[in-house]
């Protein structure tokens, strides 16, 4: 799983984060129903070897379902808790954060154990996603206020506070992919339309014909974090560091110059890229209404508050957004091994041309009901208008 952002991948903020079959299964299924007059009569509740999830319909009536060991299936746990039963720590996603940088959270809506991913431990090795996570106690609790029924089989289920939303693509993640729909998916895994906002507690409707099983591609968001979901067999057929590192290595070599001052220009390393850490000398800027890259220079200011926010253009004299630009480093959100050819506006993180119009068509929850476009490799809200810009490189006179 990646989250789109540009985070580290140091201590316990990880940006990516791999599955692998564990040395021995630790997944759980229902079992046993208990119906109580008061949560604390369950053993199951107070029991810390069970896992149980308890849903309170009132201060007289709990109802509580105990799961039991599953051979089959390993279980990975995501939230923003730093405790044991927390497999992957997430954290909100900052828009332009840079790596290393501890940007404070003022109140996170990301909840301390999000979700769970379920895995069966032979081929297909198919994944299946859950709302919310088993705590310390590996207890569950939906208190009064949570959005929770009773369904036709008589099984109990419910939403956590901020719901898990996941969106599968259509046609896989590849060049030809097409963004899906988003859903809600439940304690138990059901799959369900939107609320009206993110905390309703009256929940969407049932869609039948959909599951909760993670495909290469899918988008899980967390209320604060959004994360990738990808196959091995997906990776298999992205581009790697080795990939990018010699596209980068090719667009140097081709020593592209800056039309006005005529200097060569070239993207830094894939480490300071990665960063995003000192302007270098060489670094190309474009200017993102009309695409010209250039190097650095210090005219055509349209405003003194915000210098770089508005500025002409000497080849074309359109006036937009000038930003330094950097290439995206992370494979696992290409879609195509293509060149990079494309900045996303107007942050200039570059990538290939299919990846850009890939992300800028995916409607990324935001808040509580909003939804909007985000660079994949830094969180920044793509422009409404021009999402992203096809770069024009000038090549060397000689």
């Amino acid at each position: 799983m990646d989250s789109p952002s540009n985070s580290c991948n140091r201590g316990r903020r990880k940006s990516r984060f791999a599955l692998y079959k564990r040395s021995k299964a630790n997944g759980v299924k229902p079992s046993t129903v208990h119906i109580l007059n008061t949560p604390q009569a369950s053993k199951a509740v107070n029991c810390k070897v069970q896992h149980s999830i308890s849903y309170t319909l009132s201060r007289n009536q709990t109802v509580v379902v105990e799961y039991c060991h599953d051979k089959d299936t390993d279980m990975f746990q995501i939230g923003r808790s730093t405790e044991s039963p927390i497999d992957f720590v997430v954290t909100d996603t900052v828009s332009g954060g840079q790596e290393g940088e501890e940007t404070p959270i003022t109140q996170s809506t990301i909840s301390r154990f999000a979700c769970r991913v379920v895995c069966e431990r032979v081929l297909p090795y198919t994944a299946r996603i859950y709302a919310a996570g088993f705590d310390s106690s590996k207890n569950i609790f939906l208190g009064e206020k949570a959005a929770k029924w009773k369904n036709p089989d008589g099984h109990m289920d419910g939403l956590t506070t901020n719901g898990v939303l996941v969106m599968h693509p259509r046609g896989g993640f590849t060049e030809e992919s097409k963004p899906g729909v988003w859903r809600e998916i439940s304690v138990c895994g059901d799959v369900y339309t939107l609320r009206e906002t993110r905390s309703a507690q009256t929940r969407g409707k049932l869609v039948e014909c959909e599951s909760n099983v993670l495909q290469d591609g899918s988008l899980v968001d967390l209320c604060g974090a959004t994360l990738l979901w990808r196959t091995a067999d997906g990776l298999f057929h992205t581009p790697t560091q080795k990939h990018l590192e010699a596209l980068r290595q090719e667009i140097n070599a081709a020593r592209p110059q800056c039309p006005v001052g005529l200097n060569t220009l070239a993207f830094p390393s894939m480490q300071r890229s990665r960063a995003l850490s000192s302007l270098e000398d060489k670094q190309p800027w474009v200017y993102l209404a009309c695409g010209h890259v250039h190097g650095y220079h210090n005219w055509g200011h349209r405003s003194e508050q915000e210098p770089n926010a508005q500025r002409e253009c000497p080849m074309c004299r359109t006036v937009g957004p000038y930003v330094p630009l950097w290439l995206g480093c992370e494979p696992a959100f290409y879609v195509d091994v293509g060149a990079p050819t494309h900045a996303f506006v107007p942050c200039g993180h570059v990538c290939s041309e299919k990846s850009a119009k890939y992300w800028a068509e995916i409607p990324l929850p935001h808040g509580t009901h909003a939804f909007h476009a985000a660079c994949p490799f830094c969180a920044t809200q793509l422009s409404l208008t021009q999402g992203y810009a096809k770069l024009i490189f000038q090549g060397p006179i000689d």
